[in-house]
């Protein structure tokens, strides 16, 4: 898959700005770009240098530009790199482009720079991803998880783990070459072992996903409750802004209306939601649908209700409808600021359900809400040292390789001959090599780089 070809795109954002960032990369990139340039011979410079001077075409000045050289294989794709910052007009940057395309270069492909990364051998394939990650990061907590990964927390993990497989597997292959002699190099119970500790490992690398995407994409938190709760006073005091309408009207919020507020540095996606009531015309009762439907879609749910003039009854009738295993349940007592009802003491909540008094509209206890969002949704599972998953093909592969290794299992208690074990260790192996990329498919590779953008 690797070429000769010299790869050519702009890397900096397409639209009018103060610079632009023509990058080049391949073997001949230093020598396409010293045709055009006017100023030092770009061919006798050293690596990580920056070299002022024009591009021209013919006699024809297109721009004053800034040259840096980085030489293989001390660049980013390990070829040789070449990045002219010219001046951010869409029509300049076009023209040396459009030139260096006449003199040689080819246009890059989506993700072409870190995909010649990965196969020069900069990084592996999850690091690679990680790049994407880094590069789509709108949080301090997913900058964070991306740069792990980028640094390859991941990859040393499981190439611990398959390393020891290998070792085993390689045993039992030497087993199969003295069939006759019925040895044993492999220790069975040395084997189980190691299953067992790549299993925990598999398994707190699946949990992990699940907190994982969620912060790489941000959590769906979905305030609910009855008409006139003060949901979209709950929802402008959460962002500190008058984001929403707010109204003595029941039913003012027809649609649904989302936000993104940054709580310790974790994306949370509010969405404000119609009031859950019977309907009274035909617009609510769509409001009132597209409300459950968001609910159901939820990573925490924030049931808001008025603790003046909301019965315990009607509380536990809302709670037992929107409730579900699993889903983050945070109970908000709103209204505190009114008369005080003790009512909320008799509700006796279930353990797994949150509990919080404020008054939305005096913005009394709502910090301390956003303290309980964050520790419901993440708690103390986010730390530097923790390797947390969130690419869905890192998850999928991860749950092959713990199907392949289960087999192993099986076929250690219910004895079975050494070459359906190592077909086993084998498979698991192959599942494992997907996501760093010690097992590639030129499809794999498509449909991994093409999502990324041009330039990178």
């Amino acid at each position: 898959m690797i070429t000769n070809e010299t790869i050519i795109a702009l890397s900096t954002p397409p639209g009018a700005g103060a610079i632009g960032v023509i990058r080049l990369s391949g073997i001949h990139a230093v020598t396409i770009v010293n045709s055009v340039f006017s100023g030092k011979d770009l061919t006798k410079q050293d690596s990580h240098t920056l070299h002022f001077g024009l591009i021209k075409d013919g006699e024809v000045t297109i721009d004053e530009v800034v040259v840096a050289l980085f030489i293989a294989p001390k660049s980013y794709t390990k070829e040789n790199v070449v990045e002219i910052s010219c001046h951010g007009s869409n029509y300049i940057i076009q023209q040396i482009i459009n030139l260096l395309i006449k003199k040689g270069a080819s246009a890059a492909k989506p993700g072409e720079f870190t995909l010649r990364a990965f196969l020069n051998g900069a990084m592996d394939l999850s690091q690679a991803e990680a790049v994407a990650d880094l590069i789509s990061s709108d949080s301090a907590a997913a900058h964070s998880v991306a740069m792990n990964q980028l640094r390859g927390g991941f990859s040393t993990e499981l190439n611990v783990l398959r390393e020891q497989l290998i070792h085993f597997a390689s045993m039992i292959e030497l087993e199969l070459d003295f069939s006759e002699e019925d040895v044993e190099f492999a220790n069975r119970d040395q084997l189980q072992e190691l299953i067992n500790k790549i299993t925990l490992v598999l398994h707190k690398l699946i949990r992990s996903f699940e907190l994982g995407n969620v912060i790489k994409e941000g959590i769906n938190t979905v305030i609910a409750g009855r008409p006139n709760a003060g949901k979209s006073t709950l929802l402008n005091a959460l962002l500190n802004e008058d984001r929403a309408i707010v109204s003595e009207i029941a039913g003012t919020t027809r649609d649904t209306i989302e936000e993104v507020l940054n709580i310790n540095g974790i994306n949370f996606r509010l969405i404000d939601t119609a009031g859950i009531r019977e309907a009274t015309d035909t617009i609510e009762a769509i409001g009132v649908e597209k409300t459950m439907q968001k609910i159901s879609q939820s990573a925490v749910l924030v049931y808001l209700f008025d603790v003046v003039n909301l019965s315990v009854s009607e509380i536990r009738e809302d709670i037992v409808s929107l409730y579900r295993p699993g889903l983050a349940f945070v109970a908000v007592a709103n209204k505190i600021d009114l008369t005080y009802s003790d009512r909320i003491k008799e509700l006796a909540l279930p353990a797994d359900i949150k509990f919080i008094a404020i008054s939305a509209k005096e913005h009394q206890k709502v910090e301390e809400l956003k303290e309980l969002l964050y520790e419901t949704a993440v708690g103390d599972q986010l730390s530097d040292s923790h390797t947390m998953v969130t690419n869905i093909r890192h998850v999928e592969a991860l749950r092959k390789t713990q199907e392949a290794l289960s087999s192993v299992s099986e076929g250690l208690i219910n004895p079975i001959t050494s070459d359906f074990l190592a077909s086993d260790i084998k498979l698991a192996l192959y599942h494992l090599g997907l996501i760093t990329g010690s097992v590639t498919t030129d499809d794999l590779l498509e449909n991994i780089f093409s999502k990324f953008c041009i330039g990178k």
